[in-house]
C-alpha cells in the first residue's frame, strides 16, 4: 500500500504540472528578476528528487549535470522546457519506484549527509512536496507577469484526489 504521504506528493505533483499548462518554451525560458526561469524550477525539483529519492536512499545518480546546473545556489540558466519535463519525468518514474515501496518505519530511518548534517527520510519528503508549492506559486507569479489569465486554481481537487488517510 502507498504510504500516505507518497500520495501527498503525487498531487503535489499534479498540480505543478496543472500548473504548466499552455505554457511555451519561450515563456518557459523567460525570467523575471530575481526570480529563475520557470524551465530552470523544473529541473531544480527533479534534482531535488534525484538527490533525496535516488542518491540519498539508493546511492543513485541519474542525471550528474542536475547537480551542477540545477542545485540550490546554482547560476541561473534557461533550458528548453521539452528537456527539463522529459527530465523530471524520468527522475520522478524512478523515485517512484521507491516511494511506492516506503514504510512509515523507513521514512523515520535517519540519515547523516556527508557534510555532517542529519535528518530522516520522512522530513525529506515533506521538504520536496513544500519545495514543490512554493515553486508552483512562484511559477504562477511568472505566467501572470507573462500576461497569462484563467490560471488554475490551488489546490485543486484535494477532498477527492488527495483527502486525508491514516498512516
Amino acid at each position: 500500500m502507498t504510504h500516505p504521504l507518497v500520495h501527498q506528493l503525487r498531487f503535489t505533483r499534479s498540480e505543478f504540472q496543472r500548473a504548466l499548462i499552455g505554457l511555451t518554451d519561450a515563456e518557459a525560458r523567460q525570467r523575471f528578476l530575481p526570480m529563475n526561469s520557470i524551465s530552470w524550477n523544473i529541473g531544480h525539483l527533479a534534482w531535488q528528487e534525484q538527490r533525496y529519492f535516488l542518491t540519498f536512499a539508493q546511492d543513485t545518480v541519474l542525471f550528474p549535470e542536475l547537480n551542477q546546473r540545477f542545485a540550490y545556489g546554482a547560476p541561473a540558466c534557461t533550458p528548453p522546457l521539452d528537456e527539463m519535463l522529459a527530465t523530471w519525468q524520468e527522475v520522478t518514474e524512478r523515485a517512484d519506484e521507491w516511494l511506492e515501496q516506503v514504510t512509515t518505519a523507513r521514512l523515520l530511518d535517519p540519515y547523516t549527509h556527508p557534510a555532517g548534517w542529519r535528518t530522516n527520510f520522512g522530513n525529506l519528503l515533506q521538504r520536496v512536496i513544500y519545495h514543490y508549492w512554493y515553486h508552483t506559486g512562484e511559477n504562477l507569479a511568472i505566467r501572470q507577469q507573462l500576461g497569462h489569465t484563467d490560471l488554475p486554481e490551488f489546490v485543486g481537487n484535494l477532498d477527492e484526489e488527495a483527502p486525508y488517510q491514516q498512516a
